[in-house]
């Protein structure tokens, strides 16, 4: 599923919108192009995210729930830079504001920093509609062997939420 440059394309060359516009880089891009075509109904929620996009995505998750960083994420200085910020911020209960004390957080890091909050910032990652049908063991299992092969990791869990996130390195 590569042309000769080593791009990513679906069968048949045909590019999949919902693939491309992930932006995601050529390993997870691939495997997102193999999962979608044993599975064509899946839905992908999630790809490549800019520093404001990920602040977004974490805040949705602080509301739910204010620990959400630590109780998802490795351990790491910029980790703890994140929830020290929620912790601090106690008054900063809606989305936006979480979001926007976040980035702020993510703009004072340096890319090396920032490689070991999300996969998403990088391209590497992309999240998957969780399914509970007849289809969900072959995605979770596909999703396992595309990421093993590649020293990735899969969750089908974070922070105790129920989120199919496949990252790639």
């Amino acid at each position: 599923m590569s042309d000769p440059t080593g791009a990513a394309t679906a069968p048949g060359g045909t590019p999949d919108p919902a693939i491309e516009n992930l932006m995601l880089s050529t390993v997870a891009k691939n495997a997102a192009y193999r999962l979608k075509a044993s599975f064509p109904s899946v839905v992908f929620t999630s790809g490549r995210r800019d520093k404001n996009s990920q602040a977004r995505a974490m805040a949705s998750n602080v509301i739910i729930n204010r620990h959400w960083i630590q109780e998802t994420y490795i351990p790491n200085p910029a980790i703890s830079a994140c929830q020290n910020w929620v912790n601090q911020n106690p008054q900063a209960v809606s989305q936006a504001a979480i979001a926007a004390g976040l980035l702020s957080v993510l703009n004072g890091l340096n890319d090396d920093q920032l490689s070991h909050i999300s996969k998403h910032l990088s391209g590497d990652a992309f999240d998957v509609q969780p399914v509970h049908d007849d289809t969900a063991d072959g995605i979770v299992g596909l999703l396992r062997q595309l990421t093993a092969a590649v020293g990735g990791k899969f969750l089908d869990r974070e922070g105790g939420l129920c989120r199919w996130h496949a990252q790639f390195r």
